[in-house]
């Protein structure tokens, strides 16, 4: 069943890399205030993905939620290679790291300015996801690309979704415990984003038991995240959302609710 999912020269290649592959843009943001350090577009690691990822079909690229460093977002996307691995997923996972551990997010005094600060960096971040998804998209025309985010996560997909500019270069996208206002897919603009970047459809798992999320909208950290609310409204077609129950707002929880995928 694999060999038919992957060719041989790129299951040799993640292979020899142990590691789940990344795309990253630590350090390019500024954790304090959110300004830019460096314009420039990712790195890969290893460095040659691009071509390993040539002769493969699709691939998964999964993107951590806010207050994850450089190691934590790592074990998230272990997270997710094996959620997926064991629901029968065999093709790569790719990992998407960016400078999410904002200054002061731990502190209640602090939480509310760290928040402001990480969401400023996730949209920012939209540029340099869409830069890998098209670059990805001119080496390998076919291939299909599926994103999965977690928390702020879902902003970075969103905008992601934005920069694309209507090319429909997205197989699917899902959303974990999202940290995005729930009116972003209600309004008729990110309607039309999604109708025009998305070929399959946007999931959102959303759980009203998620206290992380309800702390946050209660706080005014985040208008009525959709993650918490879901959307009791009319919205694109391709827009659905399965309420779930996990234990708590962390990835793992969510991880556990996905039931079949893609």
């Amino acid at each position: 069943m694999l060999k038919n999912l992957i060719s041989k020269s790129v299951k040799k290649n993640l292979k020899q890399n142990k590691r789940i592959p990344k795309i990253s843009t630590r350090g390019f943001y500024d954790l304090s205030n959110g300004k830019t350090k460096k314009n420039q577009g990712y790195i890969l690691q290893p460095k040659n993905l691009l071509d390993v990822l040539k002769h493969t079909n699709e691939i998964t690229i999964m993107i951590h939620g806010l207050r994850n460093n450089e190691s934590g977002a790592s074990a998230k996307f272990q997270i997710a290679q094996k959620r997926l691995r064991d629901l029968g997923y065999h093709y790569p996972i790719i990992g998407f790291s960016y400078d999410s551990n904002t200054k002061g997010v731990q502190y209640r005094s602090c939480e509310k300015h760290a928040t402001k600060v990480g969401i400023k960096i996730a949209k920012k971040n939209g540029k340099n996801l869409a830069r890998f998804v098209t670059d990805m998209k001119r080496n390998s025309p076919s291939i299909k690309i599926r994103l999965m985010g977690h928390s702020l996560g879902s902003q970075v997909i969103l905008s992601t979704l934005e920069e694309l500019k209507n090319k429909q270069f997205i197989q699917a996208a899902y959303v974990f415990g999202a940290s995005i206002p729930y009116d972003s897919l209600v309004q008729k603009k990110y309607r039309n984003i999604i109708n025009n970047t998305i070929k399959e459809k946007f999931v959102n798992y959303s759980s009203k038991f998620d206290d992380v999320l309800k702390y946050a909208f209660e706080q005014e950290l985040i208008p009525k995240p959709l993650g918490y609310s879901g959307i009791n409204t009319k919205t694109v077609a391709k827009y659905s959302q399965k309420h779930v129950h996990p234990k708590n707002h962390r990835f793992i929880s969510y991880a556990k609710t996905i039931k079949s995928y893609p």
